[in-house]
């Protein structure tokens, strides 16, 4: 996933790799031709069908064009059935196990179910419906079904763990060899030895599981929309720019509504708490944001999510750890939960004190202007803003006319890729698309062969998941011939009709993010899609997205994009000095509500099985005091009841992945500086050793190898402003 929130930049807000496919962590990626037939609903699948063979587009990309709703549960029912088959036919193969007639074999199976499951994940997250949703309903507990019929297969996994126990002698190659090692760590994780009475537990827990985290997602994209702020009186939005009214006045119409409305992006905090004057209206939309599925009534989310605490619990006691952390963090970078939440407690005294300083500064702003009141989350952007226009003399509204989202898209995120890794890109306007607004580019190699295709999803719709990722509908695998086909997604507000798309330099930002994921995925080189690309441990995906960010602020980049949309002026120096001196401005703030978030995702998932069904409201309050992050101007930056990242995205017990990320590209980037900066070798050795390796070796062997060291912290301090950086006396 790359399911991306940036975290503490923004994964991607919410990278959508992790997720990916995510009730098969067994490879789907086969080759196996479709069955013709029924689903066991007895929905017909056929030649008809645009799923029933590869699509014939370039890239085997998707056939938008052809697929209709209809398709999607017929085609994953077959699918299903098909790699049921395919599993058993490995499993009771009569010869003695290979690795050819086994792993191999894996990694060929399932090419129907992956091709329509890659597909449907990508539509029910950026543009579903509740004909899509229903169908989420049906096919999530038989795809969880599967995954245990798959891991809690025992022939099979005595032919893996044959396998393994004579795999010094089976003169594997090395990332053959890799293949082997994390199969059978996988089916381990996934209870293959297990008794048969406890396996028949596990499959009820994960089917509950699945059920009650796709209601979560169900509920958070209902009560998100339905939690919009909304107003008639057009005097409460003062603040507001012509173009911001402009939007919220579409988005009204959009729903049939009169007036105002300004929909909810993900995260507590909004983006227009910057702007609006009336501290009633911020009160309103904060609360909004902080309440949205925590109203009683269908979209309430708190028992789903309690219970689903308890569900992981009980799983990991099952499977003998003490709590899910532990179990789910065996194959992780940090290892253990232990490791991570030291490594987060020794974030929180300097995070928290800068914030304090920074929240002593706001108060006193309020006071000198008057205002009588205590500084509470909603005045926090409003005030911070104008802290920032006094101490850097930065205005958010004299930035945004240099960011038009399709200049920053060409001529700074592609140009960095080009400059480091040379590679080049062309629109693609006969590729079809799931929605208008979608924009396709085909990716080539420096010497001009075809690389990849990426997509371009960027404005924000009620119908698509918060937030911003990156996720695959083809993944690479030289085993089977495909190169990959990537996506990434954001929620910028789409502007009135004839406006030019003005985005804020955090936007900016967020482009070059998921581009990071997606340079991940279109550089993958490796022989089984199992290993490839961004299929890789949640504590490292987030490294190359956050990685490039750094891109977005390097002078030969940011000059090359930054003009302003009207008369392609690049902006003045003065200006570009300002945001510079501004960058770590405010991130006491920031690594507070991630750091806070994240700790609540840890909280939840170190609950032992024994723990009672927790009460939401005082479990999320303690939690917040006992890792001392409990500031009352800094709430996290997800609430435990719109988590989606944890409760549905593949995070869970693994939202700090964004700090300890953070942790590697700063040492990432200190090293690009101490060798250069932005070149071509610099670019290709990062490729060659990192972004084209995926999974295929361990990953901190492999950071290791490349940076020269053992990654530290230092980097990531100075980079945040956490603790005093010399060299800019």
């Amino acid at each position: 996933m790359m399911a991306a929130d940036k975290g503490l930049g923004r994964m991607c807000g919410l990278v959508k790799t992790g997720a990916m496919v995510g009730a098969l962590a067994v490879s789907v990626s086969g080759v196996a031709g479709a069955q013709g037939g029924a689903s066991s609903d007895g929905l017909a699948f056929g030649p008809a069908n645009p799923f029933y063979a590869a699509s014939a587009l370039p890239f085997q990309a998707p056939p938008f064009d052809k697929i209709k709703d209809a398709d999607y549960q017929p085609a994953i029912e077959a699918g299903i059935a098909q790699q049921l088959a395919e599993t058993e036919a490995i499993a009771n193969n009569p010869a003695a196990p290979t690795f050819e007639n086994t792993l191999v074999a894996m990694e060929r199976s399932g090419q129907l179910l992956t091709r329509v499951t890659l597909v449907f994940e990508g539509i029910t997250q950026a543009n579903t419906n509740p004909t899509l949703q229903k169908v989420q309903e049906i096919v999530t507990p038989k795809l969880t079904a599967l995954q245990d019929a798959i891991y809690l297969n025992s022939k099979l996994f005595a032919r893996v763990q044959t396998l393994y126990d004579e795999r010094s002698t089976l003169g594997l190659d090395a990332e053959s060899l890799r293949l082997l090692e994390y199969d059978y760590q996988e089916f381990v994780k996934g209870g293959a030895k297990l008794n048969d009475a406890d396996k028949t537990k596990l499959k009820k827990l994960n089917e509950e599981e699945a059920v009650l985290s796709n209601a979560f997602t169900n509920k958070l994209l209902a009560g998100t929309k339905a939690a919009a702020y909304s107003t008639t009186d057009k005097a409460t939005l003062a603040g507001l720019s012509e173009a911001q009214m402009e939007a919220a006045t579409l988005a009204a119409k959009e729903r049939g509504q009169q007036g105002y409305v300004i929909p909810l992006q993900n995260t507590t905090q909004q983006p227009d708490l910057t702007f609006l004057s009336d501290r009633a209206a911020r009160k309103a939309m904060f609360e909004d944001s902080c309440t949205r599925t925590e109203r009683g009534g269908d979209n309430d989310t708190r028992a789903t999510i309690a219970r689903v605490a308890q569900v992981r619990a009980e799983k990991a006691q099952l499977l003998g750890f003490p709590n899910y952390a532990a179990w789910t963090l065996q194959d992780q970078m940090a290892k253990t939960p232990e490791t991570a939440l030291k490594f987060m407690d020794a974030l929180v005294a300097p995070a928290t004190a800068k914030a304090r300083g920074e929240g002593d500064e706001i108060q006193a702003l309020i006071g000198s202007q008057k205002g009588g009141f205590k500084l509470q989350p909603w005045d926090w952007n409003f005030y911070s803003e104008q802290v920032r226009k006094a101490k850097y003399d930065l205005d958010e509204a004299q930035v945004k006319p240099y960011f038009e989202l399709n200049r920053v898209l060409q001529d700074g995120v592609f140009y960095a890729a080009h400059e480091l890794y040379g590679i080049s890109f062309k629109e693609r306007k006969d590729i079809p698309v799931y929605e208008p607004d979608v924009r396709v580019f085909e990716v080539f190699d420096v010497d001009g062969k075809p690389l990849a295709l990426a997509y371009f999803d960027y404005f924000k719709r009620d119908n698509k998941d918060g937030g911003a990722w990156m996720s695959e509908f083809v993944g690479q695998s030289k085993l089977l011939g495909r190169l990959p086909v990537i996506y990434n997604v954001a929620n910028f507000q789409k502007p009135a009709p004839g406006q030019p798309t003005l985005i804020s330099f955090d936007d900016v930002t967020t482009m070059f993010h998921e581009f990071g994921h997606g340079l991940h995925g279109i550089f993958a080189d490796t022989e089984y899609s199992s290993l490839s690309g961004p299929n890789v441990p949640r504590d490292f995906v987030e490294f190359p997205s956050q990685f490039n960010e750094h891109w977005a602020s390097y002078p030969q980049v940011f000059n090359h994009f930054a003009r302003h949309y009207k008369t392609g002026e690049p902006m003045p120096a003065e200006l570009v000095a300002k945001i510079k001196k501004a960058a770590k401005f405010n991130q006491g703030y920031k690594v507070t509500e991630a750091l806070a978030a994240a700790q609540l995702d840890m909280q939840w998932h170190t609950l032992p099985a024994n723990a009672p069904l927790q009460d939401v409201d005082v479990f999320e309050k303690e939690a917040l005091a006992k890792t001392k992050l409990d500031l009352a101007a800094v709430p996290p930056r997800y609430r435990s009841s719109y988590f989606l990242h944890i409760w549905a995205n593949g995070y869970a017990a693994g939202y700090y992945a964004y700090s300890w990320s953070e942790m590697l590209d700063d040492d990432a980037y200190q090293w690009f500086e101490d060798h250069g900066g932005l070149t071509r070798a610099n670019g290709d050795r990062l490729r060659k050793m990192v972004l084209s390796r995926g999974n295929t070796e361990d990953l901190q062997k492999m950071y290791s190898a490349w940076l020269g060291a053992e990654p530290t912290t230092g980097p990531m301090l100075k980079h945040l402003g956490l603790v005093e950086d010399r060299s800019e006396k």
